[in-house]
């Protein structure tokens, strides 16, 4: 049996959340879910559904942290809070293969740090959605907005965790990885991504070069590296053409469409494509490099989010990625020391 945490009270919608826990058990028998929070509210919410009671348990919390506090003092003062409760179950039962939560990104980042911890020669986790691409595919961006400040060694170990998430979430075998840059060519960017580069071409990942930021949905990339500060600006630009465009164009259709022509089509296709963009569609976003998965769903998740996110986080730990990119760690390490 899989076990994973689910904390649904740091969101927006709690309820919605609980719906879609309950869901996410009848979806997957083989996972056991754990919810931190107020016992009481839990179980009257969950009284609602229908679902296999004996694979849904309650962790008593009595506090939650929420999206306006200062991470680092809330993660002290705050210990019975339904996301401390959480990664610290995490962290302590070996049965507990990972946690998703709907929190404070800030709150969630030192949780992983401080409490679940930090895979060995990782210095920064990072956070990392994945995309829809062209042609149906997929690719990882990382990081989307966990580290504002990074260092060229930090961007190639997020190389080496997005190469290893592709791999295990969406089954590519040799994840293409590109930097986000200003242009192709190997002379672009600044001295971040010069000296990423650099180190990129002595790791065991599939370096690919440079990538332009209009090139980031196009199929061509499975891996996407960069520091926060970009990732977040890229992501949230792709959120919003994304939207700008397609109401345009839903605009431009019925104002060119010949008269009495039914429209409802375009309304229909219009869901239809949005719904790839969408965050409850793609579940969340990992925050990779500790030593178990955490995944943060957004604050405004809904029910139909948690089935998504629970179905990635159990493909994580039915991989063993953690363990591979332990191991592949563990390797580097010996041949620098050979070297």
């Amino acid at each position: 049996m899989i076990k994973i945490v689910v904390d649904v009270f740091s969101g927006d919608n709690p309820r919605a959340l609980i719906k879609g826990t309950a869901a996410a058990v009848n979806q997957y028998p083989d996972v056991h879910i754990v919810m931190p929070g107020d016992p009481e509210f839990l179980g009257s919410e969950l009284a609602l559904y229908d679902y296999d009671k004996t694979r849904l348990e309650i962790l008593p919390a009595s506090e939650v942290i929420g999206n306006d506090e200062s991470p680092t003092v809330a993660l002290r003062q705050k210990r019975d809070s339904s996301l401390v409760k959480g990664a610290t179950l995490l962290k302590n039962d070996p049965e507990v293969g990972g946690m998703i939560s709907a929190g404070s990104t800030g709150a969630i980042l030192c949780c992983g740090i401080f409490v679940v911890g930090r895979i060995r020669g990782i210095d920064r986790p990072a956070l990392a959605p994945i995309l829809p691409t062209a042609g149906g595919g997929s690719v990882c961006l990382i990081d989307c907005g966990a580290n504002s400040d990074c260092r060229s060694e930090y961007l190639a170990q997020f190389a080496l965790l997005g190469a290893s998430m592709m791999r295990s979430v969406c089954g590519v075998e040799d994840p293409r990885v590109a930097i986000v840059n200003v242009g192709v060519e190997g002379h672009k960017g600044n001295m971040l991504t010069a000296q990423t580069t650099k180190i990129l071409k002595d790791m065991p990942v599939n370096f690919v070069g440079n990538m332009e930021a209009r090139d980031a949905l196009s199929g061509k990339y499975d891996v996407l590296v960069c520091d926060g500060f970009v990732g977040n600006v890229l992501l949230k630009s792709i959120e919003g053409t994304a939207r700008y465009v397609m109401n345009d164009m839903v605009e431009a259709l019925k104002k060119n469409a010949p008269a009495g022509l039914d429209l409802s089509f375009v309304e229909a296709s219009e869901k239809e494509v949005m719904r790839n963009f969408d965050y409850n569609s793609y579940g969340g976003a990992f925050l990779l490099g500790c030593k178990k998965p955490i995944e943060k769903v957004h604050g405004a998740a809904n029910e139909f989010t948690i089935p998504c996110a629970v179905g990635q986080t159990r493909s994580m730990i039915l991989s063993g990625m953690v363990d591979k990119i332990v191991e592949r760690l563990g390797q580097m390490e010996r041949k620098t020391t050979e070297e």
